[in-house]
């Protein structure tokens, strides 16, 4: 009896009140979603449950600490509301609501500050703190413990059994229903936040991410067969001689903004262009890629290309892979040139621990992992490591690698934003664009600054691969678009394929070549042409682009792509080196 009238006294107002709140705010965050949650009494009944039980764990959790349960909702619907918050930046942001996996950006933010909290909005982030220091102040100073009530100042166990028994019937009641509603995602974020709510939506998440990634198959396997066959046809020695130095570029935020904003100068990337047209004149990948990130997370492109696993193989680790791949070794192609006896080398000139690549390249089999330690802040291009930097330090490990051919995959950092936090330098605009630019759109200006760089890097690359006695092959690749909100607005967004290549020192490269294979291709098929060069397709969406046109490369084909290139490069490489010696 004494439950039921604690129950009603302390608990039952707060508990009603705080879960109406938290209907209410995520009612009015992810509204402007395509498509937002349903009406909480739509939902199924797990989800529902799942929602009421965190609800109730967590208010009383927070009871039990400040003994205080008006001041605990406050709290717990102030934590709910910065996640909300966070999910609606990120879902205008990146077009992807907030996942299970992204709480350990929090802790990321407070690290790195600049990846984050400018996109959060500094302002907001700042009115946001001060609001809950205060609230934190007003609510323990206006709302009495219970402990010192003089209705339950006698008797703890009046309030503390209630509150307990309630944290641990709604724990447990969530935490079973975790596995019930894992079975109800297709793992479509916006789909299954809209079917579930955000509660049961992130429990489903986070109970599939427990679950190991166990590949079925090998996505490299038919390519690594075939470098295997080619080096066997050779002697020893004349396929130690033959093997290429393999350079990989996963260009930060890099695609061709000349296929969709016009006045962008024809003549911005020569060197994209160059590669493009010896890439078709050389029989090897390039165009337009499908990539599986938006504006950021870098890592899913990166293990898309690095092991060829396609997202529905990976299931829920798409969204963060290198949770599963810090403690788990897959095939990938670090391990694949390793074996052949290349030494593997990654450059990232950012702090190493980020996103666990120390620990996820080492398990991946990369000998050497070269971070932000390894540069100085005079390689900095605006606020990151200049491409250039970059490029030379590329350079300087070829120069040193002797006789054992290297592997260096190699992920940038100059172009990453916030854009808006570097100043636009409107003299140099002509350079790379025609007229102004709108006033809320000088983010493009000073992106297009950044893709001269990175088209300068592609040329010192090719340059220093071209002067080895070994040679080498480029592969080069953006990992996502840009974000520029107020670009997109004005002007018109991308449709988030990027743009990439792979280019060898070794095969037929003359500009007469390429000229050639550019007017047959054009003669057949004046569609393929326009694509090539980078204009404006026929195709305009995601969808389209991943689906419906067969000529768009797939990220998860382009390390295989890369591992055959590497075996025509090598065939070619030791005929030439024979004739010499015949010669």
């Amino acid at each position: 009896m004494e439950f039921v009238i604690a129950f009603v006294s302390f608990m039952a107002g707060p508990l009603l009140v705080g879960l109406g709140l938290t209907l209410g705010l995520e009612h009015l965050l992810l509204k402007q979603m395509t498509t937002p949650p349903a009406a909480f009494w739509r939902r199924p009944v797990s989800a529902r449950l799942a929602h009421a039980g965190y609800w109730c764990a967590s208010w009383s959790l927070c009871t039990l600490i400040t003994q205080r349960p008006w001041f605990s909702l406050i709290v717990v619907n102030a934590l709910w509301l910065v996640v909300l918050q966070v999910s609606h930046t990120k879902y205008v942001s990146l077009r992807e609501p907030f996942l299970s996996q992204d709480f350990e950006y929090f802790t990321d933010a407070i690290k790195h500050p600049r990846l984050y909290i400018p996109f959060f909005g500094i302002g907001l982030t700042i009115a946001a703190t001060t609001a809950g220091a205060l609230a934190i102040g007003l609510g323990l100073w206006l709302e009495p413990a219970l402990g010192f009530s003089a209705a339950y100042s006698g008797n703890a166990a009046v309030w503390l059994v209630p509150l307990i028994s309630v944290l641990i019937g709604a724990s447990v009641l969530t935490y079973a229903l975790g596995n019930r509603l894992a079975s109800k995602v297709i793992l479509v974020p916006e789909f299954d936040l809209s079917e579930l709510g955000m509660v049961a939506y992130l429990l489903a998440y986070a109970r599939l991410a427990r679950r190991p990634l166990t590949p079925l198959r090998n996505p490299l396997e038919e390519a690594q067969r075939e470098l295997d066959a080619t080096l066997r046809e050779l002697d020893d020695e004349d396929a130690t001689k033959a093997l290429p130095h393999v350079v990989s570029v996963q260009s930060e935020s890099f695609f061709d903004a000349r296929r969709v904003y016009p006045r962008v100068r024809d003549d911005l990337l020569p060197n994209l262009d160059r590669c493009h047209f010896t890439a078709l004149a050389q029989g090897l990948p390039c165009g337009r890629l499908a990539v599986p990130a938006w504006g950021a997370n870098t890592v899913r492109t990166e293990t898309a290309f690095l092991t060829g696993l396609t997202a529905e193989e990976l299931g829920v680790h798409q969204f963060n892979p290198y949770h599963q791949l810090a403690r788990r070794a897959v095939p990938n192609l670090a391990a694949s040139y390793k074996a052949m006896g290349y030494r593997t080398l990654c450059i990232h000139p950012y702090p190493g621990s980020f996103y666990l690549r120390n620990q996820v390249l080492k398990q991946l089999g990369f000998d050497e992992f070269l971070d932000i330690a390894h540069f100085s802040d005079a390689d900095k291009s605006g606020q990151y490591i200049s491409d250039a930097a970059v490029a030379a330090k590329v350079e300087d490990c070829l120069l040193e690698a002797g006789d054992t051919p290297l592997f260096i995959q190699v992920i940038t950092m100059e172009n990453h934003g916030p854009l808006h936090l570097e100043t636009f330098d409107s003299a140099r605009l002509p350079e790379w664009y025609d007229g102004d630019l709108p006033e809320n759109c000088q983010e493009l200006g000073i992106y297009l600054r950044h893709l001269v760089n990175a088209d300068a890097m592609i040329e010192h690359l090719t340059t220093a691969l071209a002067r080895l006695p070994r040679g080498g092959l480029l592969c080069f690749y953006g990992d996502h678009v840009p974000i520029m909100p107020e670009v997109y607005a004005t002007l018109g967004e991308p449709n988030g394929v990027t743009d990439s290549f792979i280019w060898s020192s070794a095969l037929p490269e003359s500009d007469d070549t390429a000229r050639q294979t550019m007017a047959a291709v054009r003669d057949k098929d004046p569609q393929l042409m326009e694509w090539v060069l980078d204009c404006e397709g026929p195709f305009k969406t995601d969808e389209q682009c991943r689906k419906g046109d067969p000529r768009v490369i797939n990220i998860d084909t382009l390390g295989s792509a890369l591992l055959k290139a590497t075996a025509k490069h090598a065939r070619h490489s030791a005929v030439t080196q024979k004739f010499r010696s015949l010669s």
